[in-house]
C-alpha cells in the first residue's frame, strides 16, 4: 500500500491531495500541519510517521519553508515523489527532480529540466529547452519562454511570462 504523508493541510495541501489520489499511485494521503485540524500530527512528529508513510511531499508555498521541510524529508529517509495530473503533458525528455507538483492543463515541453521541489500550476506553459530551478512557484496561466534559467526559489506570479 502506498501512503502518501502532506506537509501542509492548507488550502494548497488539499490541492496536492486531490492531485495525488487522481493518480492512483497512492491509496491513502495524511497531513501533518502545526494549525490543522485536518492534521494526523505536527510536522515536528515527521520522524513518528516514517513506519506508517513510505511518501512524504511538501504542500507549503513559503519556498524557504518548503526547501527546509524538503531537506528534513531527505535526512529522514522519506521517498519524495512528483505529483503529476493525469491532464498534464509532460515532454518524454523532461528531467524533473523530486518533490514537483504539476497541475492539470499545465505543459512541460523538449528538453526541460524542473528542479526539486517546484509547483507547476494549473494551465502553465514551460517552454522548450528551459531550465526551473529548485524550489520555483509558476503560478497558473504563466509561461517561461523557450531556452531561459529560472533562478531557485523564483515565484512567476499569475498570467506573467519569464523571459530574459
Amino acid at each position: 500500500m502506498n501512503k502518501l504523508l502532506i506537509l501542509g493541510a492548507g488550502q494548497y495541501g488539499m490541492l496536492v491531495r486531490e492531485t495525488a489520489l487522481s493518480t492512483g499511485k497512492f491509496d491513502k494521503a495524511d497531513f501533518l500541519d502545526d494549525n490543522s485540524e485536518k492534521a494526523i500530527g505536527k510536522i515536528n512528529d515527521i520522524c513518528t510517521f516514517k513506519k506508517d508513510y513510505n511518501y512524504a511531499f511538501v504542500a507549503i508555498g513559503d519556498r524557504d519553508i518548503r526547501k527546509k521541510l524538503f531537506n528534513l524529508l531527505v535526512d529522514n529517509g522519506f521517498e519524495i515523489p512528483n505529483i503529476i495530473s493525469p491532464q498534464s503533458y509532460i515532454s518524454p525528455s523532461v528531467t524533473l527532480g523530486k518533490g514537483v507538483i504539476v497541475e492539470p492543463m499545465a505543459v512541460i515541453h523538449t528538453n526541460c529540466t524542473v528542479g526539486n521541489g517546484c509547483f507547476i500550476c494549473a494551465g502553465a506553459v514551460i517552454n522548450h529547452d528551459t531550465v526551473i530551478k529548485d524550489f520555483c512557484h509558476i503560478n497558473c496561466h504563466s509561461t517561461v519562454a523557450a531556452r531561459q534559467s529560472v533562478p531557485e526559489k523564483t515565484v512567476l506570479h499569475y498570467n506573467k511570462v519569464f523571459q530574459n
